[in-house]
């Protein structure tokens, strides 16, 4: 682990956490577009992390952030007041948001490329 690397990592949880709360406050505008927007971003983020960073805990790192954000400050807070609107559109952006990132995060990694073409052993 370089120093660069864990930066890289720290900046995506940041993202992640700021991803998460614009999506808590997009998801119920715009009448459908709003939650659609919301999790297109939300699974921009977690594949181009999982891309930009070339390993899974690129993916891992936003979707923490997010987690963060929307499941422990925004959905739950200590005057009992909710962020999200009552309806199927919050269920589904918290559902969604977790199923993209678990997808992200368990995508196998790409091939290397070149190399012998026969398997080895035989």
């Amino acid at each position: 682990m370089n120093p660069g690397r864990l930066a890289s990592y720290a900046g995506l949880f940041v993202l992640g956490a700021a991803v998460g709360a614009a999506g808590v406050l997009v998801q119920a505008g715009w009448s459908g577009g709003g939650l659609l927007l919301a999790l297109l971003g939300a699974a921009g983020l977690f594949y181009g992390g999982l891309r930009g960073v070339g390993t899974r805990a690129g993916a891992v790192a936003p979707a923490a952030g997010w987690f963060v954000s929307v499941v422990l400050l925004m959905a739950t807070r200590p005057e009992g007041d909710f962020l999200f609107g009552a309806g199927l559109g919050s269920y589904a952006f918290l559902l969604g948001g977790m199923a993209f990132a678990v997808m992200c995060a368990t995508l196998g990694q790409r091939p290397q490329p070149g190399g012998p073409a026969a398997r080895l052993g035989k």
